[in-house]
């Protein structure tokens, strides 16, 4: 996976955070603390677009012309995975330090029954197979 620069994560973020389709002008509209400016707007996508990270799902009237809509191809969480195992110092066995690293970052019991759940259902598909 490429690395993202910090303009692009913040035009994945919104559509991460929106969870639908959005063209450009929506993005500007909803990147209240941008680091970008509006005009680069076509060119962060379409370097999103050539990096896999997004796609153009459909199309919208607007006032006089049609505007590309576009949303992610790779989930937030799956983004921040990749982020940890294409560094050149991971390795496999780093994976419970990470999960004991987010661990501590929830009091909530419901979320941590969930991660057993999680783990007691991958240790038997890795027993099956």
């Amino acid at each position: 996976m490429t690395m993202l620069t910090k303009s692009e994560v913040e035009i994945m973020e919104v559509l991460w955070k929106e969870g639908k389709p959005l063209t450009s002008s929506d993005i500007i509209s909803l990147s209240d603390n941008r680091t970008w400016k509006k005009s680069y707007v076509h060119l962060l996508l379409n370097s999103l677009l050539s990096k896999d990270m997004i796609e153009v799902v459909g199309f919208v009237k607007t006032t006089k012309n049609y505007a590309r809509t576009f949303d992610v191809k790779i989930s937030k969480e799956e983004y921040s995975v990749e982020q940890f195992t294409n560094m050149k110092s991971f390795k496999e066995t780093d994976i419970p330090k990470i999960v004991a690293a987010l661990i501590t970052k929830t009091d909530n019991s419901e979320i941590i029954g969930e991660l057993e759940k999680l783990v007691k259902k991958r240790k038997a598909e890795c027993s099956e197979g």
